[in-house]
């Protein structure tokens, strides 16, 4: 049975549609665009989306399907999406189910049926805003919509967190390396990709820099995650005491707060970077890589003079995607190298992180 719905923004503005997964009377939410052509699962199971209803500009979405292996999370943490059209029929030898399935089983609302050109044409010029959908009339939609405070000031990572930590063995059963991995919202992917390298304890977001040394890491990892980096100060806090005492390497939201902490500001993008097609320049090596993105702030790359150089820019908008912390052994990336299902021309940055714990290492024994 058909359920009509509408999408309303907070300017608004209004699409007409069709209601798809979770039924639910009103769905709020920051309204975001993503370009991917595929990984819409691993996608709407990034954490890093809280928050936020996910506009997939791709016209066709699960046309493949779902499985149990290609999710990023524990769950969804997303509040909604809006497709074009959505496939009535999957087809993949690795599909257990079909997206609308998925979407109803973890609680996601969704609308189809809607004009994604005219809405993605909208918000890049305009900026993200707050929106609601739902079954109600427009008159309501318009009220929640305006009523949404979106993802600026708001601790975001507290509701993605994990509560308590957990170990990933180390591929290679050999391995004495051991990696502490700060989730603030981490992919599942980044832990696989950790784990090549040795042993990962993923901590939660609060655990404190003491707690943190007194594992005895060779390396810290600084996880994705969503919101404004300004509204995690215990983050920076403990970041800030971890610096100069063990390599750390951080992503996405670990990149912004890795900046905060040696002072750098951070600051919102009009409509963030949410896609896989992401031009990316290495002004080290001069190559150009393709990115996976999704974020909405971004170090401001005015603030790191004396403090850090930055290593990667983004060829779209000038963007810092990257930054070396002066004097110190540690780096980090707005980009995604362990994007799943790609692309991968990033991979090499988790082999740099290894061989600066390596090198850490062979110092530190020296001494």
């Amino acid at each position: 049975m058909i359920r009509e719905g509408a999408l309303v923004l907070a300017d608004g503005s209004i699409f007409e549609g069709e209601l798809i997964g979770a039924e639910r009377p009103v769905a709020t939410g920051e309204v975001v665009f993503n370009t991917v052509l595929s990984g819409y699962q691993e996608v709407i199971t990034d954490p890093s989306y809280a928050g936020q209803i996910i506009t997939f500009t791709t016209p066709h979405i699960g046309n493949y399907g779902v499985n149990a292996a290609d999710f990023e999370s524990r769950g969804t943490f997303c509040r909604g999406i809006v497709v074009r059209e959505l496939a009535r029929r999957h087809s993949n030898h690795r599909a257990d189910s079909s997206l609308d399935a998925m979407l109803h089983e973890h609680d996601v609302p969704g609308i189809a049926g809607i004009d994604t050109r005219r809405l993605t044409r909208l918000l890049r010029d305009t900026g993200a805003m707050p929106g609601a959908f739902g079954s109600v009339d427009e008159g309501d939609l318009r009220q929640a919509a305006n009523a949404e405070p979106g993802t600026d000031g708001i601790d975001l990572v507290a509701q993605v967190t994990v509560g308590a930590g957990y170990t990933v063995t180390a591929l290679d059963p050999d391995s004495t390396t051991r990696i502490v991995a700060v989730d603030y919202g981490m992919k599942r992917n980044i832990a696989v990709n950790l784990s090549r390298y040795g042993t990962v304890e993923v901590v939660p977001a609060s655990t404190s820099a003491a707690e943190i040394l007194a594992r005895r890491p060779n390396g810290v990892f600084l996880s994705n995650g969503p919101g404004d980096p300004a509204m995690v100060p215990y983050a920076v806090e403990t970041i800030g005491g971890l610096l100069g005492n063990v390599p750390i390497f951080g992503i996405c939201l670990g990149h912004q707060l890795l900046g905060r902490a040696i002072g750098a500001g951070t600051v919102k993008l009009p409509f963030g970077h949410h896609g896989g097609n992401h031009p990316v320049k290495n002004l080290s090596s001069g190559r150009i890589e393709i990115t996976s993105q999704n974020h909405n702030f971004a170090v401001d790359p005015d603030s790191l003079a004396g403090r850090a150089t930055m290593t990667h820019v983004n060829l779209n908008d000038g963007v810092c995607e990257g930054l070396q912390v002066d004097g110190e052994l540690a780096f980090s990336v707005q980009h995604h190298p362990e994007a799943n299902p790609g692309p991968h021309d990033s991979h090499y940055l988790f082999d740099q992180f290894a061989d600066m714990m390596r090198s850490a290492g062979v110092a530190a024994g020296s001494r």
